[in-house]
C-alpha cells in the first residue's frame, strides 16, 4: 500500500464547462517539500483546494494524510495545515486571540495551547505584536501569522498556496526559512507558486502545471538539465524578428523568450556567441539588447509549454522601510 502523505490519482474538476485541472497525478512522500509551478489560473489552487477538502473533484480520486479527501474529509482536515492565498483573518482581532480560537477549535487543552501559541509567536517574529489588532498588521506580518494558525494543532502535513505573493524581499525570505525549518523538523510541504525563484529554492521535487494538466516533473536540477544547451536572448526592431529568426535557428533551437525578445538554444554552448553576433551584423540585423543564460526553471517551462511564465521574473520589491501598508481587505471571520 502506498503511504505517501499526498496522492492524487485522475484528480478533475470542472465549473461548468470550464475544465480547471485536468485529470492529474501527484505522489509527494514524507519529508518532501514539493513546488507546484504555474501561472495565474494554471490549476493550481483549484487542485490545493480539492485536496484540502474545500472542493469536492469532479472526478478521480486523492488521499491526503491517509485518508480520502471526499469520504474522510473530517480526518484530512485534522492532520493538515493550510495556509492559502486568500487568508481570512477577523482584522478586529489580534493574534494571540486569533491562535487562541484555532487552538481551541481544533480541541487543545489550555495550558498547551498557551505554550504552543507563544513558541509559534516567536517562531514567526510576531511575539512583539501579539496583542494588536490584525487591522494594524502588514502583508507579510499577515502571511506570517497564517503560517503559525496553520500550524498550531502540528500538522503532519502542510498546504501553502502562493505564500509569498505581494510580500516584501525580506518577508518572503523570512517566510522560505520557517519552510525550511519546519522541513527538516518532519513536516511534509505542499507549495504552490508562481515564482521561479522560490521553487527553485525551497522545492525538492516540483511539478509545472499549465491549462489544468501537468506537464513537468522532478527535482529541479534534473528538470534543468533536461533543456541542456544554454539560451541567448536578442532584441532587435519588430521589423527584422524575421530576419533575425531564420539566422538564430541555424545555431539551434527556437526558445520563446520574453515579450519582445527572441531566443535560441545554443547547440555549441556559450563560446557560439561571438559567431552569432557576427552572423546577425552580417544579415543586417541590428541588435538591442543580448544575454545569455544557462538553463533554469523558465526554460523547462518554455520548453514544455511554448511561452515563458508570466511575471516569473517579477519579483516583490520592498517599500522605503521593508514593508507594506496595512492590508485593507474585508473583514471575514476564520474559518
Amino acid at each position: 500500500m502506498n503511504n505517501s502523505p499526498i496522492i492524487a490519482e485522475n484528480l478533475v474538476r470542472h465549473f461548468g464547462d470550464v475544465h480547471a485541472v485536468k485529470g492529474i497525478n501527484l505522489d509527494i512522500k514524507a519529508g518532501e517539500v514539493f513546488g507546484f509551478l504555474g501561472p495565474n489560473g494554471a490549476g493550481k489552487s483549484t487542485a490545493v483546494r480539492m485536496l484540502t477538502t474545500l472542493l469536492r473533484p469532479t472526478s478521480g480520486s486523492a488521499r491526503v494524510a491517509g485518508f480520502d479527501v471526499v469520504t474522510e474529509a473530517d480526518q484530512v482536515r485534522r492532520n493538515i495545515g493550510v495556509a492559502l492565498q486568500d487568508a481570512a483573518i477577523d482584522p478586529l482581532m489580534t493574534g494571540a486571540e486569533l491562535l487562541a480560537l484555532q487552538g481551541v477549535l481544533y480541541g487543545i487543552p489550555g495550558s498547551a495551547l498557551k505554550q504552543r501559541s507563544n513558541e509559534l509567536l516567536e517562531r514567526v517574529g510576531l511575539t512583539a505584536a501579539a496583542s494588536r489588532r490584525v487591522s494594524t498588521y502588514s502583508g507579510g506580518m499577515r502571511r506570517r501569522l497564517d503560517l503559525a494558525l496553520s500550524l498550531i494543532h502540528q500538522p503532519s502535513v502542510l498546504f501553502l498556496d502562493e505564500p509569498t505573493t505581494g510580500l516584501d524581499p525580506m518577508s518572503r525570505l523570512t517566510l522560505w526559512e520557517e519552510v525550511r525549518r519546519l522541513n527538516r523538523e518532519g513536516t511534509t510541504v505542499m507549495l504552490t507558486t508562481q515564482y521561479l525563484e522560490e521553487a527553485d529554492q525551497l522545492a525538492d521535487r516540483i511539478a509545472i502545471i499549465d491549462h489544468g494538466k501537468i506537464v513537468r516533473e522532478g527535482k529541479p536540477a534534473d528538470l534543468k538539465a533536461g533543456v541542456g544547451a544554454p539560451t541567448l536572448i536578442i532584441n532587435t526592431n519588430t521589423d527584422q524578428v524575421e530576419k533575425a529568426n531564420a539566422v538564430l535557428s541555424t545555431f539551434g533551437d527556437l526558445r520563446p523568450g520574453a515579450e519582445g525578445a527572441l531566443g535560441v538554444g545554443l547547440r555549441g554552448g556559450a563560446a557560439q556567441v561571438t559567431e552569432v553576433v557576427r552572423k546577425l551584423d552580417e544579415a543586417g540585423v541590428r541588435v538591442q539588447h543580448l544575454e545569455i543564460n544557462e538553463p533554469s526553471l523558465d526554460d523547462v517551462f518554455a520548453e514544455a509549454t511554448g511561452h515563458r511564465l508570466e511575471g516569473a521574473d517579477n519579483a516583490p520589491s520592498a517599500g522605503d522601510n521593508g514593508e507594506e501598508e496595512p492590508s485593507k481587505k474585508k473583514r471575514r471571520g476564520r474559518k
